[in-house]
């Protein structure tokens, strides 16, 4: 479902200092643009930002990219990060919001910026079988990710499609990575630390179980 133009998203993400318009000028250089070097995780394909502002408010050494293609849903993560973390009387200062195709994440991201965290929430997952090499999971994209995830750098993964589920345990041994966890009912199994999308909330409301796959890369295996 396509999300309305939003006539106020654009001229409000020209005003944020931590909207990046040119992020392929920091490929290899994000550890020195935020104003404290920390731990870099990545958020690919980052919504409205329900996850994205509430991980941003919890972890202030930790500094985060969001990247989504549409201009208008990353305006809505703008409000709703500076939201949070106005709640916490701080700014948003370890948080940068990007417009880009997660198929080329290659051109904005390198070895060099050191990414310990990859999240992958309830991405497309493209049913047909032609279309499977979209999946932000599929073995193609995994070896894009595997340029710029440092050593023992993760991928957490939720979803609510079993197909891409099962699917994606595939993809990620075929590649090389070691699953630490999966399950195929995270609220069956609980865990207090988890976060929920907006997506999730959708899902869960819907009695539809939620999967994860927290997985490691591990450059010198």
């Amino acid at each position: 479902m396509r999300m309305r133009k939003k006539a106020w998203a654009r001229p409000e993400l020209a005003e944020c200092p931590y909207f990046i318009e040119e992020p392929q000028a920091l490929k290899g250089k994000w550890q020195e643009w935020f104003p404290r070097r920390g731990p870099f995780h990545v958020e690919l394909g980052c919504g409205k930002g329900v996850f994205t502002a509430e991980i941003v408010r919890r972890n202030p050494a930790i500094n985060y990219l969001g990247i989504d293609l549409s201009m208008d849903v990353l305006g809505s993560a703008r409000r709703n990060i500076e939201q949070a973390c106005g709640e916490e009387g701080r700014m948003a200062d370890n948080i940068a919001l990007t417009a880009f195709d997660i198929e080329r994440v290659t051109e904005i991201l390198e070895e060099k910026d050191q990414v310990e965290r990859l999240y992958i929430n309830f991405c497309n997952p493209w049913p047909k079988g032609k279309h499977h090499k979209k999946r932000l999971t599929h073995t193609r994209q995994l070896e894009k990710y595997q340029t710029f995830l440092q050593d023992g750098g993760e991928i957490w993964f939720k979803t609510d499609n079993t197909d891409l589920y099962l699917a994606t345990q595939r993809y990620l041994t075929e590649t090389g990575f070691e699953i630490l966890s999966q399950t195929n009912d995270l609220y069956a199994q609980g865990d207090p630390e988890n976060i929920v999308t907006e997506h999730e909330l959708m899902f869960a409301g819907q009695g539809i179980p939620i999967k994860r796959i927290i997985a490691r890369w591990n450059r010198r295996k």
